[in-house]
């Protein structure tokens, strides 16, 4: 049973861990998974089209999501919003799943951007018109709204009070309380600055004045930072009743479980691969057992850590790698071509990782998918 991996022989799992679908909703804590979605990879099309999604096959990947009793949070970084997922089809991916979740009782909540602006310089009015546009589309669906980081706003904003203003216009057009999220460079270099600063400390300052300034309008805040005492501090200044969403893929169970003093919910990318374990997981804090949640969440960490290592903007190739050797799609193919961002030693090291702690529904078949990788990829040596 040894396969021979780029980084020496593993012998694989031949059980899984026992995480079927619970119906019981998560009690003591919010959380989502930011999921992926599944490429067509019969799409005659190159890398710079427009993406070709399996519609059936990205809804079931939702549904099965949703079994487990996660939220989905939808056209965000980890379904590659501005990196092979242009707004066109971010649109249609929110009206879907959107209908999805109205139909099958999910929690849903979808990203709002810019990223229907031209290429080139905008205005602060058009970056506030585009955001207005996408706005509007996610509250007609019926999902909560997620104000996602802009790219545009970024490169027009002169200063903290143009985040100020461009934010309190929008929290004043929302009809229902918005997750605010801040998304850091590590993620897309093009947000380097934003809050007016590349000083943390300044930019934190601003973002907590927008919620300050309008705490009815915000449920909670997504902070992806990779910083886990930057989230706790910004945590225990938030106003009452708002919430933090971790986004932390390198600390989040301590985040999770917290302290004394509080705790994160979660809205995280990691738990595309992890959801039946996440949401287990927070089964096992529900009933106070906060020991238990550690044991269990904990060492999935070096999993995460690996997936989400720089360049930590194509963590999504990790994401879509498990994602098709635990089943959930018949072919490893990403919109934009994206599957040839990551190396092959580094897929082998996410296969036997994910593997160690029992992830694939089927074990058998994640380790022939990866024998037929490395001979595809010419290393079954």
């Amino acid at each position: 049973m040894t396969i021979h991996l780029p980084q020496g022989p593993y012998e694989p799992r031949t059980t899984p861990l026992d995480l079927a679908p619970a119906g019981a909703p998560l009690a003591s804590r919010t959380v989502f998974s930011a999921a992926h979605v599944v490429a067509d990879p019969y799409a005659d099309i190159s890398p710079d089209d427009p993406a070709a999604v399996d519609w059936d096959a990205t809804l079931a990947f939702r549904r099965h999501l949703w079994s487990h009793g996660l939220g989905v949070a939808e056209a965000m970084d980890t379904a590659q919003r501005g990196m092979g997922l242009d707004w066109a089809g971010a649109a249609e991916l929110i009206r879907r799943s959107a209908a999805e979740a109205k139909a099958v009782g999910g929690r849903i909540a979808c990203g709002v951007g810019t990223d229907q602006l031209p290429a080139g310089p905008a205005t602060l009015a058009e970056v506030k018109t585009a955001y207005e546009e996408q706005l509007t589309l996610v509250e007609e669906s019926g999902a909560q709204a997620i104000l996602m980081a802009s790219r545009a706003l970024a490169a027009a904003a002169n200063g903290p009070e143009d985040y100020l203003e461009t934010y309190a216009h929008l929290l004043r057009q929302a009809s229902e309380p918005v997750v605010l999220h801040w998304l850091g460079p590590m993620f897309d270099p093009a947000l380097e600055g934003y809050w007016g600063s590349s000083d943390l400390d300044a930019a934190t300052d601003t973002f907590l004045k927008v919620i300050a300034e309008h705490p009815d309008k915000v449920d909670g805040i997504k902070i992806s930072l990779l910083d886990a005492e930057r989230e706790i501090d910004v945590r225990r200044r938030l106003p009452g009743g708002v919430r933090c969403y971790t986004g932390d893929d390198f600390n989040y169970p301590e985040l999770i479980a917290g302290d004394d003093r509080g705790f994160s919910h979660a809205l995280l990318g990691i738990f595309d691969p992890l959801g039946p374990l996440a949401a287990h997981a927070v089964r096992v804090l529900d009933t106070g057992d906060v020991k238990g949640f550690r044991e269990l969440l904990d060492p999935t960490v070096e999993l995460s850590r690996h997936l989400f290592q720089a360049p930590t903007r194509f963590y999504k190739t990790g994401v879509v790698f498990l994602a098709w050797l635990a089943g959930h799609q018949d072919h490893f193919t990403m919109v934009g071509g994206l599957q040839s961002a990551r190396s092959l030693p580094h897929l082998a090291k996410a296969y036997e990782l994910a593997d160690r702690l029992g992830l694939f529904p089927d074990p058998e078949l994640a380790e022939s998918r990866m024998r037929a990788l490395l001979t595809v990829a010419g290393g079954a040596r």
